[in-house]
């Protein structure tokens, strides 16, 4: 029975925080969705086929359970999924991230929380895992990410929220103000060496 709560619970929490990355994409233009917005490249639409990549991963092969979609191999890792390349839509990856969930969300279903699987990018000696294990694995890949698109969105255009049914107004005063307190307070904590 805890199992039964216990597996709903955990992908409940997976479908929720996959619509909140999605949703991060809402509303904006197909170069704010691509272009770098940190240093190292990081961008809106990269974070999302990067999270289906692993998801298609992690309950794919993890498991024997290859993923429908073509992915490449985990050794040749180039960074290719953390960017959509000109050829790919917006379209074609959020697509590609809903058929993910299809997959998984079977792969979910269908075995049991301490069924077997085996990671082999995991090094040594925990390459042997189980479902429970990947599960919470990838909802936490699946928030770190998030949390990234969060902070990218509110660069973008000021947007934030942990969803759409949660999303405020922007009131630029106010945040301005709050801003303003917290440069504050910066400037006159004490220095230590």
């Amino acid at each position: 029975m805890i199992d039964d709560f216990a597996k709903n619970n955990l992908l409940w929490r997976l479908r929720r925080d996959r619509q909140a990355l999605l949703w991060k994409l809402d509303g904006l233009s197909d170069y704010d969705a691509r272009r770098p917005l940190t240093a190292t490249g990081t961008n809106l639409l990269g974070l999302v086929k990067h999270v289906a990549t692993v998801e298609a991963r992690y309950f794919g092969e993890v498991f024997d359970r290859p993923s429908p979609e073509p992915l490449c191999k985990w050794q040749d890792y180039d960074g290719g999924d953390m960017w959509a390349s000109e050829d790919e839509t917006r379209e074609d990856i959020v697509a590609f991230y809903r058929r993910t969930w299809e997959h998984s969300d079977a792969t979910i279903d269908e075995l049991a929380l301490d069924a077997p699987g085996h990671v082999p990018w995991w090094s040594e000696p925990h390459p042997n895992t189980n479902l429970f294990a990947v599960i919470v694995h990838v909802l936490s890949e699946t928030l770190r990410h998030t949390g990234q698109a969060d902070i990218l969105r509110e660069n973008v255009d000021g947007r934030t929220g942990l969803r759409a049914d949660f999303e405020q107004p922007i009131d630029e005063e106010a945040r301005a103000a709050y801003r303003a307190k917290l440069e504050q307070a910066a400037k006159s904590a004490p220095v230590k060496a």
